[in-house]
């Protein structure tokens, strides 16, 4: 695990104490952890229960009701919790870069890392019914923000000129494919995600190989 999910912690044996008065959002973001921990596990939502949930935190299922008013309001919070995680984990990858190219580099290579350590949570993140049955307009956050830092590049003159938007696209679709693929078919002899990753920088955006 990694700062953007919670590491898996054994189920409590004891019921969980009572928060104290004014700590509700304690508990609720205990519950968008072990939440979290288990979608991590089952990489299906329709598998997740509000009873394992419940078990994990030590606290009674009518007690998750409080809080969420059903199994898809509780994934779909998780999700969002652990895309504002990831968010600021590329923020970070990119601020200690040297240039426009070397950022994209990191917040790209993150992603790819991310994604290829919590297969589970990739596939309900981005394969997941959820996505059509829920408003989850909160991971267009990652597609602008890698569409800027491609955009910063062109500005800077690093990568050759084009329309943004389209490379970024073209990208998205390219590391998310690599990604899928791993997860849903890891027999295959795969190459390392990193070298993929890299040429596809190189074929897609127009970045400069990688020095290795």
């Amino acid at each position: 695990m990694d700062a953007t999910t919670p590491g898996r912690k054994p189920a409590r044996t004891a019921p969980r104490g009572r928060n104290p008065r004014g700590q509700g959002e304690r508990l609720r973001a205990e519950i968008v952890d072990a939440a979290l921990r288990l979608l991590d596990e089952l990489a299906d939502d329709q598998a997740l229960s509000l009873r394992a949930v419940a078990r994990e935190v030590g606290i009674a299922a009518t007690s998750v009701y409080i809080h969420f008013a059903d199994r898809d309001a509780l994934v779909l919070a998780a999700l969002e919790h652990c895309h504002a995680g990831l968010l600021r984990a590329v923020d970070d990858a990119e601020s200690g870069a040297a240039d426009p190219v070397a950022a994209l580099r990191a917040r790209t290579a993150l992603l790819g890392t991310w994604s290829r350590e919590h297969p589970g949570l990739y596939k309900v993140l981005h394969e997941s019914t959820l996505n059509r049955r829920s408003d989850m307009s909160f991971k267009d956050d990652m597609s602008e923000r890698t569409t800027a830092a491609i955009r910063r590049c062109m500005d800077a003159g690093l990568v050759p000129h084009g329309d943004a938007e389209t490379v970024s696209l073209d990208l998205r679709t390219a590391v998310h494919g690599a990604v899928s693929l791993r997860v849903n078919q890891p027999e295959l002899p795969w190459p390392a995600l990193e070298e993929q990753v890299d040429r596809f920088l190189t074929k897609l955006v127009g970045v400069p190989p990688a020095q290795r």
